[in-house]
């Protein structure tokens, strides 16, 4: 098509084109084109996460040899710490308060609970500074951002590996004959991983617009590990102490609680069957799904905005 201009030239005006007309978002559909940085589906988004599983390994390894590098005595101290937290509870709950009446192979016992709850406690907290602590990773460059707080507790369990072999050592120390009730503790630590990574990704998003939320979480886990019979036995002080039967129940469903008992089965022979809650590994499979699937999902669902203002 041509026109002629005010001096008597002809210009050649533009062929009317097919996507005059159409709204930007009818435009970025016909050619494909999506929101940078948009959530992608769920499904999309488990495949990229699956995609990242070398990542998130060698992320965890990193960190964990990095944790304690400044440190003389290195990865050691990934036992230390634990160990150094069971025996001020021993000299605190065991003799000053002596809980440990009633509670055969008490240092076992004591042992086992620090380690399992530590576990829980180390994964939430990292969890919740996973997102707000990595802006710059975050921000840099593009991943499945699950991948941080799934890493860290990767990362926990790594340690906490460490730490059983210590546990062990422990046990049979104290005249705990090895059984083969011990192969149950890896399906117990499998369900409490798969626990923890999805309460991880609930506190991660929780953390990524609350930084303050990370001052407030030891106070909270303190608290979580007090109900949860880490220092003493729950079915002793129920026997002694007449409390509602709501917090009965909830003493005995709370997932600390239960993590820790199935091992503490595993594990020491004193600790019987009679002393565990009805239906414990049906509460164990059921923390893992509704904590794990919920908090993946509740994670998701917040998956673009994670790094940004």
């Amino acid at each position: 098509m041509s026109e002629t201009t005010h001096d008597g030239a002809v210009a050649m005006s533009a062929p009317p084109s097919p996507d005059d007309g159409l709204s930007s978002a009818e435009l970025a559909t016909k050619y494909g084109l999506s929101v940078s940085g948009a959530r992608p589906g769920l499904g999309e988004y488990v495949r990229q996460l699956w995609g990242r599983r070398h990542f998130i390994a060698a992320f965890a390894s990193a960190k964990t040899t990095a944790q304690y590098s400044q440190a003389k005595l290195g990865q050691i101290w990934q036992v230390m710490t634990p160990l150094l937290n069971a025996t001020v509870y021993f000299l605190i709950f065991g003799l000053l308060l002596n809980t440990r009446d009633g509670v055969p192979d008490f240092v076992p016992f004591l042992v086992t609970g620090v380690f399992i709850f530590t576990f829980t406690q180390s994964s939430v907290l990292a969890g919740t500074r996973s997102i707000s602590g990595n802006l710059g990773l975050v921000r840099a460059l593009h991943f499945p951002r699950a991948s941080l707080p799934i890493a860290f507790c990767l990362m926990q369990l790594q340690q906490l590996v460490l730490s059983m072999g210590v546990l062990v050592v422990i046990v049979l120390a104290f005249g705990v004959p090895i059984a083969l009730s011990w192969l149950l503790v890896v399906p117990a630590l499998v369900l409490q991983f798969v626990f923890n990574a999805g309460l991880a990704l609930i506190m991660a998003r929780l953390g990524s617009k609350t930084p303050d939320l990370a001052q407030l979480m030891p106070f909270i886990l303190r608290t979580w590990m007090y109900a949860s019979g880490v220092m003493y036995s729950i079915e002793e002080i129920l026997k002694d102490v007449e409390v509602p039967q709501f917090v009965e129940w909830m003493l005995e469903v709370n997932p600390a609680a239960v993590y820790i008992d199935l091992v503490r089965f595993a594990l020491i022979d004193s600790f019987t069957a009679d002393q565990l809650p009805s239906h414990i590994w049906a509460m164990a499979v059921g923390w893992a799904v509704v904590m794990g699937v919920g908090g993946f999902v509740y994670f998701w669902k917040a998956e673009e905005r994670y790094g940004r203002g």
